[in-house]
């Protein structure tokens, strides 16, 4: 019986330096890169960005220094005239992600160690793409003009990374002779797959993906982490109506937190939760305090920040309460602020116990 290890990495910009501070706790407890661990790694967004980086076999600490030295760099403005179309521009990421995972490597190159999930949003056609390198999937067939295993690896990260209003959208040519084939993208993380938890379950086990894999509680285990989450208070009942313009700034953030939500909550109902935050006060944590029966379709464990002053005092966090609304923002890449991040991350992975993986772990 071959055992099945999957790992989701949520979207949020500069906040998945918090992120790495909970695979840093993963790295020590599994004992060796995440790439050699895992068999299926998949991302949204910076999440796309840290799971092709696991994939390529590289440490949570090369990571750690890739955000560390290119965090400020990512979100450089765009001359005045130009922000009428997006907050940032996309050269510097560009430049980076090319460098970084190579100009020419395709999603097909052999250096992938596990298979990779990258989600976009193809906005020429308004549909969500999750993107892998399953060699078995109907258009990774090598025959076809328009594979995606041909398509630069940097560049569909690039993709995944485009989120409205911060950053352009990035145009991809799946078949150079055909410009029908060509696409406009922008960030997974305004699909319901900002946690692609629940996504990478279904291409790993449904038929249609062709992969196949078996599940149960003893054959499958996916570890989902997050980038901090902390919802927005709307308006009160008193003054409940808000003017069109004060209610766009917060709708991205508001449908990704919707999406993270629904993600975990289905893991919850098909999993063995192991860990996790109470999802509301009515479900809680969803954690069964006897083994369920029928067994669950796979093991699960969900690693996130509650980035609210609750949270923050449960992590014995509480000097950082004053600096709450700049940890969420998904754009504050100073380095004071990838430092409070990383502090945040660190001690959410101070919560992550070898126990949660049960018999997945090496002997």
């Amino acid at each position: 019986m071959q055992k099945r290890k999957l790992l989701a990495l949520d979207g949020g910009g500069i906040r998945g330096v918090l992120s790495l501070g909970i695979l840093a706790k993963v790295e020590g407890i599994v004992g060796k890169p995440l790439g050699d661990y895992f068999d299926y790694i998949g991302g949204t967004s910076t999440g796309a960005i840290i799971a092709t980086g696991l994939a390529l076999g590289f440490s949570v600490s090369k990571l750690q220094k890739f955000y560390d030295d290119c965090g400020p760099m990512m979100f450089e403005p765009r001359f005045l005239l130009q922000r009428y179309k997006s907050q940032y521009a996309s050269d510097p990421l560009r430049k980076k992600l090319m460098e970084t995972f190579g100009a020419e490597r395709t999603l097909g190159s052999p250096d992938l160690k596990p298979k990779l999930l990258i989600m976009t949003r193809n906005w020429t056609t308004d549909s969500p793409w999750p993107v892998s390198n399953n060699h078995a999937a109907k258009y990774n067939d090598r025959s076809r003009p328009d594979c995606n295993l041909n398509i630069p690896l940097w560049q569909l990260v690039r993709a995944s990374t485009a989120a409205p209003t911060y950053f352009p959208p990035e145009v991809l040519n799946w078949d150079k002779a055909d410009s029908s084939k060509s696409f406009a993208f922008v960030d997974g993380g305004v699909t319901p797959y900002n946690n692609p938890a629940f996504q990478l379950f279904r291409m790993a086990t449904l038929p249609e993906y062709r992969l196949g894999w078996e599940t149960g509680e003893d054959k499958m285990l996916i570890i989902s982490v997050g980038t901090g989450s902390g919802p927005s208070a709307g308006p009160s009942c008193e003054n409940p109506d808000k003017s069109i313009l004060s209610q766009i700034p917060g709708l991205i953030s508001a449908l990704m937190y919707a999406a993270e939500v629904d993600q975990d909550l289905s893991c919850r109902t098909l999993g063995r939760c192991v860990y996790g935050h109470a999802i509301d006060r009515e479900l809680g944590n969803m954690i069964p305090d006897t083994d369920p029966i029928p067994p669950k379709a796979f093991r699960y464990a969900r690693y996130n920040a509650e980035l609210t002053e609750r949270g923050l005092d449960d992590l014995k966090l509480g000097e950082l309460k004053p600096k709450l609304d700049e940890l969420l923002k998904m754009d504050l890449a100073t380095q004071e602020n990838i430092k409070r991040l990383r502090v945040v991350g660190d001690a959410v992975g101070n919560e992550v116990r070898s126990e949660h993986f049960g018999d997945f772990l090496d002997a």
